[in-house]
């Protein structure tokens, strides 16, 4: 199982809209490096849900339901999406301040590539964040 980091702004796809709906479309990816890492994601590989612009914060953990198809939203067929259903909403949510502040997580690419919307995160760092999270 892989671990991932998925970034939204709040007032375009919330949290508590996760929450409220479970499941989702992870559609609008239009940067490569982004849409490549949706096309490696498997059915039941966790992400992390990070609120992105206001908030700037790991607020739950989705899982993967669906993976890579054509998303219905790029009129030009090149880009795709997935599904994730809503897992757990952390105790705690995790600042951006806080990531940055523990050299451990230095090379994460959250910290390295600000503007990547969807990212791989290893287990060692996903680990870190939980601790953060209770």
């Amino acid at each position: 199982m892989n671990c991932w980091l998925i970034k939204t702004e709040p007032s375009t796809w919330s949290w508590d809209d996760q929450k409220k709906n479970k499941t989702t479309s992870w559609d609008g990816v239009r940067n490569y490096q982004a849409s490549n890492n949706l096309k490696a994601m498997k059915i039941g590989d966790l992400c992390f849900f990070y609120h992105s612009v206001t908030g700037k914060s790991i607020v739950g953990i989705v899982q993967v339901i669906r993976t890579y198809y054509p998303d219905s939203t790029d009129e030009t067929g090149r880009f795709g999406m997935v599904d994730v259903g809503y897992v757990k909403e952390l105790a705690k949510p995790v600042s951006l301040e806080t990531l940055k502040a523990d050299l451990r997580l230095s090379n994460m690419a959250l910290i390295r590539q600000s503007r990547l919307s969807v990212m791989p995160i290893s287990s060692e760092e996903w680990k870190i964040i939980l601790e953060y999270s209770v």
